[in-house]
């Protein structure tokens, strides 16, 4: 449970256990950014449902709003007009204190660029959210680090820094970071954006493997291929929802 300013608790308005409820529901989303003496408005009242257990692409041309739906969404920003209730929590009401904490429970965010700190071995990165949501003992916050490694294949890795090992290293290391609290949702940002187009597939399947495991996945993609291999294509034009497609179960090499 999380508290508002007022002390009073922010208490979910759904259940996600449902087979068929909703863990993102977006309703008449505007975001309007103030440019010099201006404004400009990059999410036009925009909708959106998503069931838990949906692994759901976001497309679309750049500067239509595709970031600043997840944003939205992870409660990273908040809209101008709307409602944004993701897994029964109503995001945009929240306190900046509660929505860390939120976020730490319920989001695994990949970013393109990894944001591995670089001090830290991968290891240290992985344990790192449970630290600061203060789940699981010291003992076993270790121990499930490890074995969140060795699911993405990096528990032979584990001691190095992520300046020593590849960008598909790292982005399989922030993907075990995501993973690091249990969220019951995993949102990416052009998550193989900057990988190669192999690399690109297998962390695709990884991302395949954990949604068939009961994750439910949003990912914002440039790449066609990939996108055409997700069960559900959203795509965003100029602020708001042009394409809303089920193009069937989800295709994976087999990872």
């Amino acid at each position: 449970m999380f508290w508002s300013k007022k002390n009073e608790p922010i208490v979910s308005t759904s259940s996600t256990n449902g087979k068929n409820e909703n863990i993102v529901e977006l309703r008449d989303i505007v975001k309007t950014f103030k440019v010099g003496d201006g404004e400009i408005t990059i999410l036009k009242g925009l909708s959106l449902e998503v069931k838990t257990g949906e692994f759901v692409s976001i497309v679309g041309p750049s500067g239509n709003g595709k970031s600043t739906l997840l944003n939205m969404i992870t409660g990273i920003d908040r809209p101008t007009q709307g409602e944004v209730i993701v897994t029964g929590y109503p995001v945009h009401k929240m306190s900046e204190n509660n929505l860390a904490a939120w976020r730490g429970e319920y989001v695994g965010i990949i970013f393109q660029f990894f944001q591995m700190l670089p001090a830290l071995s991968l290891l240290q990165n992985v344990i790192l959210p449970m630290d600061f949501a203060n789940k699981y003992s010291v003992k076993e916050r270790r121990e499930r680090a490890m074995n969140l490694l060795e699911i993405v294949d990096l528990a032979d890795q584990a001691q190095k820094l992520p300046s020593m090992v590849s960008g598909g290293q790292q982005q399989r290391a922030a993907i075990a970071r995501a993973l690091a609290n249990d969220p019951p949702l995993l949102v990416g940002d052009e998550p193989t954006g900057n990988l190669d187009s192999r690399t690109a597939l297998d962390v695709f399947d990884l991302f395949s493997k954990l949604v068939s495991q009961g994750k439910s996945m949003l990912m914002v993609t440039h790449d066609k291929e990939l996108a055409k291999r997700v069960p559900r294509v959203v795509e965003i034009t100029n602020g708001k929802i042009t394409r809303d497609e089920f193009v069937g179960k989800v295709s994976w090499t087999g990872y």
